[in-house]
């Protein structure tokens, strides 16, 4: 089985498609980056949809704001893809 992804379909940010969409069910960090998130407006429960998909990292819509994620984020960041 792929180390980014565990049971239930649960995978990070960085392997989830571009123009799909997925929830955050957890955060694999420090409370640091839990706060950094929250900030942006993301946190444990937050859907959102995947914009672009780069070497570098993430850009994610959520709640009407685009955010940029670099690569060592969006792998601390577990999602569940959502049916289209």
């Amino acid at each position: 089985m792929d180390a980014a992804v565990a049971a239930d379909n649960i995978v990070t940010l960085d392997h989830v498609p571009t123009w799909a969409q997925a929830r955050i069910t957890r955060i694999q960090g420090d409370k640091g980056l839990a706060r950094r998130l929250l900030g942006l407006g993301l946190r444990v429960g937050s859907e959102i949809t995947v914009l672009q998909q780069r070497r570098r990292g993430v850009v994610v819509a959520s709640a009407g704001t685009r955010v940029a994620l670099g690569s060592s984020v969006a792998d601390k960041l577990l999602m569940q893809p959502l049916d289209q």
